[in-house]
């Protein structure tokens, strides 16, 4: 692969060969001429060849590049360590050049194929997203559209390398590109897909190294019509393995459609008399019967529902499925030696059971199908002989049998499916897709692996002639020379293989047509001629085989079964036996030969399967050469087919089998390392750096360096700089020297530096010790001093302290005495005063009790005087009384009816006591009778104590009269007590009924207290009912705006059935039909009257045709007035308000038949068409038609529905021209349009529309949201040509190698140049928010345009952070911060009136910029990186982020392994979650809003001042426009 020799030195790093793992990486250590010693990264020491030595890039990715042109060592260890490199981040496809190499998982990457993915790919240019076979499937696409040539696309790689699956990815690309509505049931494409099942079914088997492999070549032709879609489609098929039938190798398995049909359902096992595989040869010969994970009863449904897809009907299901349950019988029947010689007989009842089913399958005649296996028919110019096959011969005629029967079949499924599919004779262009089998090399290779390789061999040399293609248009596009570049061809192994005459093929047909012939015939024949062959190789230790070297190694063939395999003729035996079949199936697989041909058939007329392979191959390559070619090589990276296993032997012998090093090879033969300028300077810009001084051109740059480097052969072209092999090594060996010369000088600085340090330090800390010893001494010096003065001090304060003792003793004790000479006199003083005290007291006492003493027997004396006169007084009286009472008897009787009145009350108060419960519950009426009864108890009472009275004056004057007769006797006093104690008791009385009084009136009192509550709280549920009937109103409002709305959907559901009818009717019979409603209503309600309504109607007709003529002027008006530009009154849209005021006054809304509102859409929809998609014309209609929808959201109430009949006869003006009338001649003071404004707007201003009105708002419903639509994706389309700009930052000329004065200017012109995309997008949203704002669009339309785009520039730009890897890097997460900020600062100015939420949106691409600047990664752990600083972002997209990630501005890594291993486990306990798994954002385009939304975020809107235009203002049909004075 070098072309020069490569210049090493110690230390170098490289690469060396080792049996293990193929390629280890070491430093050299030693080198000794051509020889050189490598200490390897495990630990051993190495000895190996210069020649055999290659360089390693330590200088490459971390995580590798996406395309391998792109390494600066284009060699094997570096392409094998590339794409290990990628496959441990599950990143399995890598470009090389325009060739993909797709390395199989083993698992399932849902989120690599979804439909976000798909719209990812779509029209993107190749090279710019990671790769994935999307970007080839839509190149070829985007060739075939542009460029009308059809195209191929080559899918190649070993068995499990996933060729199959890749093809079907292929498939849904194309399909999702090109797909086109589908005809009877199902699309194109759709068949295609679903014809991958049938075709494995019953072309794919388990071998060695894959358990579903194809065992036949497919190449899928997709045919487009001239725009791109899908028209047609046919399938192609190559070189079934026919042999797999009858012969099959442990652990291989045949066919899988034996398996599945060994587990169908019971009835049809039965039916076929089926049994477990091990009891049929074809199926027990290998030890394997069942897969792991393989359901095969599923399976065989699901291949059952496949078949019902592609246009199999059941009937012909059943007979594939018996033709292919006689296949296996008829591998059951065995044959032994019969009587006569070279004969045979079936061997026993098994097999003539065997042969009956197959038999009966077959629907042919069991003894014709008996001598058809044992007997053959020879034809003579004189006789036709028959003779018998021996076993042996019996045994090849029933495996030939079965062979033909199952090709046959196959080829009948093939032209099934195309058939199904259909295609189109008109197109022009196709699409194939090529699925076919790899190079294959086993330990025992027969006639199938030689013409699998024949076939790589032909597609190799068209895939090398493609890649000499591709250098040959890089070198002509870089204008270099190339022309002494050789071609590296494999004509000599096709010519060895397919040469006609002499070829391998050719020799093999040779043989095959002599019946004497045998396979070491064939082998000798093969050593004669082709002895001296440099590619031909004869074994030493074998007599028959042969060894092929071709590109991708040595194989050596074993001849024992070529001629047997080769043989393609069919036994006429069989041909006339199966053609004759009663089954129209299977007579069908053998048609009739024609007659003309018979006669040479019947002699078994030899045909090739090599001929008829190479005929097919040669028309595929004709094909292939006629088509643009696009390359996949699929790579199984392991044999134990499991994921996240890398085996590099492996590996490379795939990538050799696949031509992947040949294609290495030819650019090694050229300019295998081609950097760009910048890459060039900033990777050995220090080999001159003289050069980077100055501001010298980048070219010219390059070109000095490589003058002064001396290097022969490399190349300047128009971008790049092109180095031939070992030249990139010889550069960077030079600047490894440089650097290390550098290292070595700043490690001197270095070195003296810390010395120089070291010594500072320890002078510094010598003079810190002696600082600190001379401190301790005068610390010292200083303790002594200050304890001499402490004692000084001390002794003091101790001498004054004894004298100050002393001195408070001898005061003490003074003090003391003088305090007891004073307490002894004052207590002698305080005794004498005390004793004076007591006598005076003594002598006050006695004194006063004498006195009282005195005073009390006086008292007594006194009252023992009174006493006794008063008693003589008092019997004097006595007497006088008990003189009287004798005389006077009516007193008595008097004082008894005293005594039961008093009686009767005292029972009263009882009861009235035991009452007064009852009546402190009916308080109002109780009150009434205890007054009634206490009035008549005082009327008694007052006329018993006038009795009274009367009665004392009568026995007053009695008593007088008497008195002087009347002796002085002894009265008892009896009846005087009694009488006063009856008077007390009436007393009591009387006070009872005054507290019972005072109680009553407290009844009272309270009563009037609990009314006032009362009355309160029936207020209160006044008010609550109040609110609860307010309640009830809004309820039944919003009822009626549900059934409004359920009304209107209903009323509108009816315009595909009522328009069309409505319109023609319209014209003709509108005036017969209100006639007769009009008379019919009269007839109904006014039957008495029908002469004057005869008279009405007739005076309402005559102007019928004038106000008709004046409508339609008014309208017409009205029209050309709103297609005019009628602008904004106070940020009110002028053409919505007049629009609305004529409506409204001419009724229109309750009118079912009117034509205004149609005209006023068609007037909109024409404005827009004419003014294209204008901003500006936009944003004013927007404005105005949501204006106008705001005025009828909270006006119009759905009726009752169009054609209702009216309860009662309209008046003159209920019609739409009296309504017209009316309104013309009506005075604007008639129509209050200004109570719009009122908070009761929405009760008083709602009118019942009908039909045209619902209507008319649904379309105005439907414009608004078209305008905003258009407004939005206008702005995306400004915006998105930047994006791609603003992901990635674009690099600066040569600005940060440059140093000096002259790298702060070019710093400060290479940021203005950075910045001015973002601000290119910041400049489009001010823009749009002049236009928004100059047209009064509604603020909240505004948030919902900004919020949607911030959205858009959050999923593209994450998007395409996510699949560029060149964009997860630390200077350019930098620079879309910086971007970001632009957008933010916008948001800021904007305000949150018209930016809303906007800034929110942008939270993924915040957070991932904000991981790609942070510092420290590594230390992060995954806790902090999910909650802390990236919560929005998901573990995939994280995952994606951080491995992608490399820092080019501080060489730093990104997380540690453990956090990225632990995101990997996170994944995959998550990866059946197809929309967990998926990192892309999906861009949300539905209309975020809805009428009510609208209708709540604006305000009310006053129309009534609205000043019409010129047009219309002096009209006086619109006086009612005019501004009303207040």
């Amino acid at each position: 692969m070098q072309g020069t020799q490569v210049n090493f030195v110690a230390g170098s790093h490289v690469w060396i060969e080792d049996p293990d793992i193929a390629w280890v990486d070491g430093v050299v250590t030693k080198i000794n001429g051509q020889e050189v010693e490598v200490e390897t990264t495990n630990g051993k020491k190495v000895v190996a060849k210069l020649a055999s030595v290659y360089p390693k890039d330590e200088d490459a990715p971390a995580g590798g590049v996406d395309d391998m042109t792109k390494l600066s060592y284009l060699h094997e260890p570096g392409v094998l360590q590339n794409l290990a490199i990628r496959y441990q981040l599950n990143e399995i496809y890598t470009y090389t050049g325009s060739i993909l190499i797709a390395i199989n998982p083993f698992q399932r990457l849902p989120h690599l194929y979804n439909l976000h993915m798909m719209e990812q790919y779509k029209g993107v240019p190749f090279g710019e997203l990671s790769p994935h076979v999307f970007a080839i499937a839509d190149i070829a696409f985007r060739a075939m559209v542009n460029e009308g040539k059809s195209n191929a696309i080559l899918v190649s790689g070993e068995s499990g390398a996933g060729k199959t699956e890749t093809t079907k990815m292929l498939m849904q690309y194309l399909a999702y590109l090109g797909g086109r509505k589908g005809t009877e049931g199902r699309t194109v494409e759709q068949q295609v897909l679903l014809s991958n099942p049938v075709l494995e079914a019953f072309g794919n088997a388990k071998t060695v190294r894959n358990n579903n492999s194809s065992r036949f070549g497919k190449f899928v032709e997709i045919q487009f019509d001239k725009h791109g879609r899908i028209s047609g489609a046919a399938i192609r098929t190559y070189l079934l393995e026919r042999s797999r039938v009858c012969q099959i190798s442990d652990p291989e398995r045949n066919y899988h459609c034996f398996y599945l049909l060994c587990a169908a359902p019971q009835e049809e096992i039965e039916k076929y008399k089926l049994g477990h595989p091990k009891t049929f040869h074809y199926l027990n010969q290998s030890n394997c019967i069942e897969l792991v994970g393989v359901n095969e009863a599923h399976d065989y449904l699901a291949t059952r529902r496949a078949m019902d897809v592609v246009g199999i009907s059941q009937r012909e299901q059943e007979a594939i499925f018996r033709v292919v349950a006689a296949i296996l019988h008829l591998g059951n029947i065995q044959f032994a030696k019969g009587q006569e010689i070279d004969s045979s007989v079936l061997k026993d009842e098994k097999s003539k059971f065997h042969l009956k089913t197959t038999a009966e399958l077959l629907t042919c005649d069991a003894n014709a199908l008996e001598d058809a296996l044992l007997k053959r028919v020879m034809v003579t110019p004189e006789e036709v002989i028959k003779r018998s096959l021996d076993p042996d011969g019996a045994t090849v005629s029933r495996d030939g049998l079965a062979k033909t029967t199952y090709s046959r079949l196959f080829d009948w499924l093939v032209d099934k499916i195309n058939i199904s599919i259909g295609q189109d004779p008109n197109s022009k262009c196709l699409i194939g897709v090529l699925d076919i089998y790899g190079f294959e090399s086993f330990k025992s290779n027969s006639f199938e692996q030689f013409c699998i390789n024949f076939t790589n061999e032909k597609l190799q040399q068209h895939f090398n002639q493609h890649v000499f293609k591709m250098e040959q248009e890089e070198y002509t596009k870089e204008e270099i020379d190339w022309s002494y570049i050789e071609f590296v061809d494999n004509q000599d192994v096709l010519d060895l293989i397919e040469k006609k005459p002499g070829g391998i093929i050719a020799l093999l047909d040779e043989a095959c047509m002599f019946p004497k012939s045998t396979h070491e015939t064939f082998s000798n024949k093969l050593y004669q001629t082709f002895k001296s062959h440099k590619r031909f190789i004869k074994p030493k230790l074998s007599r028959t085989d042969f060894t092929i070297n071709h590109f991708a190694g040595e194989v050596q063939y074993q001849s024992d079964q070529f001629l047997d395999k080769n043989k393609d003729y069919v036994v006429p035996e069989h041909q006339d036996l199966l053609s004759t079949s009663k089954c129209s199936f299977v007579a069908g697989l053998f048609p009739p030969v024609p007659e003309e041909t018979s006669k040479t058939n019947k002699s078994s007329k030899f045909s090739s399967i090599g001929s008829r392979f190479k005929t097919q191959l040669q028309q595929l390559m004709d094909t292939l050469n006629s088509t643009e070619p696009h390359y996949i090589r699929c790579v199984k990276p392991n044999n134990l087919l499991k994921p996240s296993i890398f085996e590099n032997i492996n590996i490379l012998q795939q990538l050799r089998c696949g031509g992947v090093l040949e294609a290495i090879r030819i650019s090694c033969a050229g300019y295998p390392t081609r950097k760009t300028f910048y890459e060039f300077l900033n990777r050995f810009g220090i080999l001159a750096p003289e050069l980077m001084e100055g501001n010298i051109d980048e070219k010219a740059a390059c070109k000095k360096i490589i003058e002064k480097m001396a290097l022969s052969g490399a190349q300047i072209g128009k971008t790049k700089v092109f180095l031939r092999a070992g030249q990139m090594a010889d550069l960077d060996a030079r600047r490894a020297l440089k650097l290390s010369n550098a290292a070595k000088t700043i490690q001197r600085k270095i070195k003296t530096h810390i010395a120089r340090k070291n010594f500072l330090a320890l002078y510094k800390e010598a003079v810190s010790m002696q600082s600190v010893c001379r401190g301790r001494l005068a610390f010292k010096i200083f303790t002594r001093l200050k304890r001499e003065a402490a004692s000084l001090k001390i002794q003091t304060k101790h001498r004054g302290h004894v004298s100050r003792r002393n001195y408070s003793r001898l005061k003490s004790s003074v003090v003391l005495i003088q305090a007891g000479m004073r307490a002894m006199a004052a207590r002698c003083a305080f005794s004498h005063k005390k004793r004076s005290k007591a006598a005076t007291i003594m002598q006050a006492r006695w004194r006063g009790h004498r006195d009282y003493l005195y005073l009390k027997r006086l008292i007594r004396a006194a009252i023992v005087t009174q006493c006794r006169w008063r008693g003589r007084v008092g019997r004097k009286e006595l007497r006088k009384l008990k003189m009287a009472a004798r005389e006077t008897g009516a007193l008595k009787e008097a004082k008894d009816k005293l005594e039961k009145q008093v009686e009767d009350l005292s029972l009263r108060l009882q009861l009235e006591k035991r009452r007064r419960g009852d009546l402190e519950e009916a308080k109002a009426q109780e009150m009434m009778k205890l007054q009634q009864a206490l009035e008549a108890m005082q009327n008694k009472v007052d006329e018993t104590n006038s009795q009274l009275l009367k009665e004392r004056e009568a026995a007053q004057k009695a008593i007088e009269e008497a008195s002087a007769i009347v002796k002085e006797t002894p009265v008892p006093v009896e009846d005087t007590a009694t009488i006063e104690a009856l008077t007390a008791e009436m007393e009591k009385l009387k006070d009872m009924l005054h507290s019972e009084r005072q109680r009553a009136d407290d009844a009272e009192r309270r009563c009037a207290e609990i009314q006032e509550s009362s009355e309160a709280k029936s207020q209160k549920l006044e008010e609550t009912e109040k609110k609860v009937s307010q309640l009830k109103e809004s309820l039944s409002r919003v009822e009626d705006k549900i059934t409004n709305v359920e009304s209107e959907n209903k009323v509108l559901r009816q315009q595909a059935l009522a328009m069309a009818q409505n319109n023609k009717l319209l014209s003709r019979s509108s005036r017969s039909i209100m006639q007769r409603v009009e008379s019919g209503k009269s007839n109904v309600d006014f039957r008495s009257s029908s002469l004057k309504t005869r008279e009405q109607t007739e005076m309402e007709d005559r102007p019928q045709k004038t106000l008709n003529d004046k409508q339609q002027e008014y309208h017409d008006l009205l029209i050309r007035c709103i297609g005019q530009h009628l602008g904004f009154s106070r940020g009110r849209p002028v053409a919505a308000c007049i629009i609305y005021k004529c409506l409204r006054q001419w009724h229109s809304f309750e009118v079912e038949r009117t034509s205004i509102f149609d005209r006023i859409i068609q007037a909109i929809g024409n404005a827009i068409e004419n003014g294209g998609d204008k901003i500006d014309l936009l944003a004013y209609w927007l404005s105005n038609s949501s204006t106008l929808l705001l005025l009828l959201q909270r006006t119009l109430k759905a009726g009752g529905g169009a054609g209702a009949a009216p309860q009662h006869r309209r008046s003159p003006s209920a019609t739409l021209f009296g309504r017209m009338t009316q309104s013309f001649r009506s005075t604007p003071h008639e129509v209050n349009l200004s109570m719009l404004t009122d908070d009761s707007a929405s009760d008083i201003c709602q009118v019942d529309a009908k039909y045209p009105a619902l209507l008319f708002k649904q379309q105005l419903t439907a414009y608004v949201e078209k305008f905003y639509g258009m407004i939005r994706d206008n702005l995306k389309k400004d915006i998105s040509p930047g994006l791609g700009q603003c992901i990635q930052a674009p690099r600066i000329s040569r600005a940060n190698l440059i140093r000096g004065t002259a790298r702060t200017l070019a710093n400060a012109a290479a940021q203005e140049i950075l910045i001015a995309h973002w601000q290119g997008i910041v400049k489009s949203l001010v823009n749009f928010l002049n236009v928004l704002k100059t047209n009064h669009v509604p603020p909240f339309l505004v948030r919902k345009v900004f919020t949607q785009i911030f959205s858009f520039l959050n999923v593209q730009l994450f998007n395409s952070l996510l699949l560029r890897r060149e964009c997860c890097s630390f200077s350019n997460g930098e620079y879309v911060k910086a971007g970001l900020a632009e957008l933010e600062h916008w948001c800021y100015k904007a305000t949150e009136e018209y930016a809303g939420t906007a800034w929110d949106e942008l939270k993924h691409i915040r957070q991932a910029i904000g991981f790609l600047v942070i510092h420290q990664k590594p230390k992060k752990t995954l806790d902090e990186i999910s909650h802390d600083l990236c919560p929005v972002l998901s573990i995939q997209q994280l995952y994606r982020i951080s491995t992608m990630y490399w820092d080019d501005k501080y060489g730093t890594h990104s997380l540690s392994p453990d956090v990225i291993s632990n995101m990997r486990i996170l994944m995959t306990e998550d990866s059946n979650n197809a929309a967990s798994s998926s990192f892309l954002l999906d861009d949300d385009s539905s209309i975020p809003f809805s009428v009510d939304d609208l209708s709540k975020s604006m305000d009310r809107i006053d129309i009534s001042d609205i000043d019409p235009p010129p047009l219309i203002r002096e009209n006086s049909g619109f006086s009612f426009l005019l501004p009303q004075a207040n």
